[in-house]
Parts: structure tokens; C-alpha cells; sequence
């Protein structure tokens, strides 16, 4: 979100509503990457899979994805999935009219299929291509989405390079600088982003991060934009990762985004990673730049997080008087 926006975002939020939607537009997806949140049994509330649900197609996807936005008048829209770009004819469609309304729209895709010639004329859309590693790491956990793939399909577009650190990128000392300097030389990337990996609770995953993981992954990371100025690591959202809020509550990301599954009805909750993510582990690049935000003292008083929770006990109490 441009920080134009964030007068308009508090004055949402004081009318009782959410500045942020997160849509998973589709269930389907060809790749099988480990550690992936969306297939897992927990992540819808009611202990649905995405699978059960009944999703929208064509004329109806369209509609009913314009119907979403007019009901919670976002400033910012995020499509992910299962994978946006099989979705991509009703996209194009339904990023036009966002993109009339002012509205900012951020696709996450693996950049498996073409991202239309169209998305160029946008100026509101930003592209996130999510990339597992390097190249011999990325190929096996994505493929199909491969890096040749992806470079043939990203031609031509200007996007944000999104990679999840897990375990196995930090048994060599230089894999993710040599990860910063592979995509730095690519024209099309704009920026680069690292999240760490969020487990849910209990979860054994071989992607889950260690105390001593994250604070390594952390120094790396924090080491890279002298190096590489694309790589996107202010101290803000450092700061984030090193102290991640202790519950979806106290998240300021998850209180200002509505998130909704690919029927266009079931909520995604407590945020967008959905079942019972262990927050105290929490590598959300969204949520981390939230969280040190709102540590930051406005006028050398309150703490936006202070401010945040008046203002949305404010809009609540407003919006349940209408």
C-alpha cells in the first residue's frame, strides 16, 4: 500500500471497515510445494478443505469477485490461491475495473503460465512471483513452475521477487546473497522480498524454522540491501521478525484484512496463512512491517498500535450503531 493511502486506510478503519481484502480466487493449483498452507486440512475455519468448496468460474467469478470489493470497499486487493494466473481472462477483467476504481491490486502467483501482455497497462497492479531458492532447490520444490519457466513468463512485466526462507536455504553460508544477486541482475525484478517460514501450531514440517534458523536467517537477510539494493529489508520489518505479536489479535495485519476462500464466502481465518498459525514464529513480510509500525511512536506519545486499537474499537462501535 502507498503510504498516500494510509490517511484514507485509519479513516476505513474508523468506519468499522477493513482496508485490505485477500482472495483466494481459485482452489487449483499445479504445483505441490512443500509446506504450502492452503491444501492442508486446518486452513478453513469450519475443517473444510479448499477442495470442498464450490468455486466460481467465468461471468460468475467475475461478478462475484466485483460484488466482494463493493461490499468491503478495500484500498488494497491481493489475489492469491491456489494459482491466479489459470484464473487469467477473469482477472484481466476484474483488475480493469479495480484499476478504474483507484483500487491497488497485488497478484501472487508462481508464474507457471504467461502473465498477459494486458497487466503492463495497470499502473495500480503489482506482480509477486513467489521463488522457492535457487535454481536446483526452486526446480524440484515448484516444478512446474521452473526458473526457465518462469523467466519466459515474466518477460516483458515488472515484478517483486518473493522468497520464504526455510532451513534448507541456510545450510550454506551464501545462498541467499547468491539468491539476492541472481534475481538482482534480472531486468524485470523491481524488488526482492524475504518472509520467514510460519508454521501452524504442532506442525513438524522439515520447513520449520529454528530459534537459532530465524535469528541466522534474520543477519543474512539484514546484510543484503547494501549489497543489492533491490532486496527490500528496512529495519522496520527486521525488527518485525525478530519480535512477531503473540496472537492474530494483537497482529495488525490480520485486524485489517478480510480474507476469503475461493467460493467467494468462506472466511479465511484468523489472516490470510488461515488453520492455527503459530504466531510466536511468525515470518509474514506483511505482518512484520505491521508489527514495528505500530511500536513507532506518533508525536513521541502513543504508539500507532495504540492509536490502531482506538480507532478500531471506535469504527466497531460506530458501525454496530448503524
Amino acid at each position: 500500500m502507498r503510504k498516500s493511502a494510509i490517511i484514507p486506510a485509519w479513516g476505513r478503519i474508523l468506519r468499522g471497515r477493513r482496508p485490505f481484502l485477500s482472495v483466494e480466487i481459485t482452489k487449483e493449483c499445479p504445483l505441490k510445494c512443500p509446506g504450502c498452507y492452503a491444501y492442508e486440512p486446518g486452513h478453513l475455519y469450519d475443517g473444510r478443505t479448499i477442495q470442498a468448496l464450490r468455486e466460481r468460474r467465468g461471468e460468475e467469478l467475475v461478478q462475484g469477485v466485483l460484488a466482494l470489493v463493493r461490499r468491503h470497499r478495500p484500498l488494497h486487493v491481493s489475489f492469491v490461491g491456489g494459482e491466479p494466473l489459470l484464473r487469467h481472462r477473469e482477472l484481466t477483467r476484474v483488475i480493469r475495473v479495480l484499476n478504474t476504481m483507484g483500487i491497488e491490486v497485488q497478484v501472487v502467483t508462481s508464474a507457471v503460465c504467461p502473465i498477459p501482455a494486458e497487466w503492463t497497462e495497470f499502473p495500480n497492479l503489482h506482480i509477486v512471483v513467489s521463488i522457492d531458492g535457487l535454481q536446483p532447490e526452486h526446480d524440484m520444490r515448484r516444478t512446474p513452475a521452473t526458473y526457465d519457466r518462469v523467466l519466459r513468463n515474466i518477460d516483458g512485466h515488472r515484478i517483486t521477487v518473493h522468497c520464504t526462507v526455510v532451513p534448507q536455504f541456510l545450510a550454506r553460508a551464501d545462498y541467499v546473497r547468491d539468491f539476492a544477486r541472481t534475481w538482482s541482475l534480472q531486468s524485470t525484478v523491481q524488488k526482492i522480498w524475504f518472509s520467514l517460514f510460519t508454521p501452524q501450531i504442532g506442525g513438524r514440517s522439515p520447513e520449520r524454522l529454528t530459534t537459532a534458523d530465524r535469528a541466522t536467517a534474520i543477519d543474512r537477510i539484514a546484510a543484503l540491501p547494501n549489497l543489492y539494493p533491490k532486496v527490500c529489508a528496512p529495519e522496520l520489518v527486521l525488527d518485525g521478525y525478530r519480535h512477531p505479536p503473540d496472537s492474530p489479535s494483537a497482529c495488525i495485519f490480520a485486524q485489517i484484512t478480510n480474507c476469503v476462500a475461493a467460493d467467494l464466502s468462506t472466511p479465511v481465518v484468523p489472516c490470510q496463512i488461515g488453520g492455527r498459525p503459530e504466531c510466536s514464529e511468525c515470518g509474514c513480510i506483511a505482518g512484520a512491517g505491521m508489527a514495528s509500525i505500530g511500536k513507532v511512536k506518533v508525536a513521541g506519545l502513543l504508539k500507532v498500535s495504540d492509536v490502531f486499537v482506538w480507532s478500531k474499537k471506535v469504527g466497531e462501535r460506530l458501525a454496530g450503531g448503524l
